[in-house]
């Protein structure tokens, strides 16, 4: 079982393509390269948020490992699921005991409601980040993560993420270093569409799109 993936195309794509290109000279020729490729997301949030977790300072492979055994243990991924496993199980999956104590945590909050997740839709992206960080484990590159591939927000920029500095530098400072204002101003001109400027960026690094 996995978390569902919406192929659909987000409303406002090719909108925001047809902005980026018209106003960035790079993503002019960016852009053109990667065909009739989008973003795909996922919509199921409690399970999205646990894979995140599972996945965090470990590889892609020993992720993909841990998070079958998981499914193994919890295969509907449920917050009451998780909470039943409880942390000597979850550890048998190979989470470490402090990963163990964050998806538990972050099942707690979804059972005792603690989180709006039937408001998040209608929220702001930092309202919606202020209620996700209150979660052990989560951090504000994980919520950024959740914003972009699960609710689809089109104006995400996640400043933190080595990718999307990597992408800036490769293809707007000929690979020289790039502080946090540098990749600012880049950005304030993507505006409201800094999420898709993003994943262009990420896709001129590794043109095969990774879905969190």
């Amino acid at each position: 079982m996995a978390s569902l993936v919406v192929r659909e195309i987000p409303p406002y794509w090719n909108e925001a393509k047809q902005e980026l290109m018209k106003r960035d000279r790079i993503m002019n020729k960016l852009i053109p390269q990667f065909g009739d490729l989008h973003l795909v997301g996922r919509t199921e949030a409690f399970m999205t948020l646990a894979r995140s977790i599972i996945g965090q300072q470990i590889s892609v492979a020993a992720s993909e490992t841990v998070w079958r055994k998981f499914l193994l243990e919890c295969p509907k991924c449920t917050p009451a699921q998780v909470l039943k496993a409880g942390p000597l199980n979850l550890a048998a999956c190979g989470l470490s005991k402090r990963k163990a104590e964050y998806i538990l945590d972050l099942a707690d909050h979804f059972k005792a409601k603690r989180v709006h997740v039937d408001k998040w839709a209608e929220m702001d992206d930092e309202a919606v980040i202020a209620e996700l960080v209150q979660i052990r484990g989560i951090g504000r590159w994980t919520a950024e993560m959740f914003l972009i591939f699960n609710l689809l927000r089109p104006n995400v920029f996640p400043l933190d993420d080595a990718g999307l500095i990597k992408g800036i530098s490769a293809n707007y400072f000929s690979g020289e270093p790039v502080s946090r204002s540098d990749a600012r101003e880049v950005s304030a001109n993507w505006e409201p569409w800094r999420t898709v400027a993003t994943w262009y960026l990420w896709r001129s690094l590794e043109p095969v799109p990774v879905v969190y």
